[in-house]
């Protein structure tokens, strides 16, 4: 069975007089260990496709399947605990808690999981080394570079034990230098790992390295392409 299977999933805004068809009837599949971006112009519905897997919002009528349970169903705090142990959250802004340091960002989704205090602090460093950064471990976010921040969301993604990562838009505010740098490392997760990382981009950067690149357009799935291959993924 996939990782994430979504199955005729529709999205609709009333907030309006005139409802808005965010996403019309798609159907997509990810296997564990892709490293897949989805892409398209704004108002396309990346985010919103985004936001359903991530159990953010929920579909008007489909379902959204995730280790085979469907999280459209859950109630809310179903939902909240879902997420706080399966899914791992990379954002553009890095969300950081400004008064907290590196290490302390990172334990903080184990402090919801209530992981004893010497496992949290163990497995804070094990990740801040992992992403380069342990000797900024006692670093506030204020200390370091978008480029550290954006690492140190990473890191923090990652201390749940996701089954996938989620990444919207990671590269928007870094340089060449640290959007490159990070996605070195996200790519070095994913193999060593076999992490599953999903992306919802503009970055040319990050969609020449993704594996599989789905586009979508008014609310549905344009192409859904294999890199480097010229045969469609089903």
């Amino acid at each position: 069975m996939p990782l994430i299977d979504l199955e005729n999933v529709c999205k609709t805004y009333d907030e309006t007089a005139v409802p808005v068809e965010a996403l019309k009837s798609v159907n997509l599949q990810i296997e564990k260990g892709e490293f897949t971006s989805i892409v398209g112009p704004s108002g396309s519905g990346k985010t919103t496709l985004l936001n359903m897997i991530g159990g953010l919002d929920q579909p008007t009528s489909g379902k959204v399947n995730i280790n085979e349970k469907d999280i459209s169903l859950m109630k809310p705090d179903q939902m909240i605990d879902f997420r706080l142990r399966n899914i791992g959250f990379v954002f553009q802004a890095f969300n950081l808690i400004p008064v907290f340091t590196a290490k302390e960002n990172v334990e903080f989704i184990m402090l919801l999981q209530k992981v004893p205090k010497d496992e949290r602090e163990r497995r804070a460093i094990e990740l801040l080394e992992s992403v380069g950064l342990k000797e900024r471990a006692e670093n506030r976010p204020s200390e370091l570079s978008g480029g550290q921040q954006q690492r140190v969301a990473v890191a923090r993604a990652l201390a749940s034990h996701p089954s996938f990562v989620l990444a919207d838009e990671p590269t928007a505010n870094l340089d060449t230098d640290s959007a490159e740098s990070l996605l070195d490392l996200m790519e070095k997760l994913n193999k060593e790992l076999n992490m599953t990382f999903i992306f919802s981009t503009h970055d040319a950067k990050v969609i020449r390295r993704a594996k599989r690149v789905v586009t979508l357009e008014d609310g549905r799935i344009k192409t859904d392409i294999i890199q480097n291959s010229n045969v469609e993924a089903t």
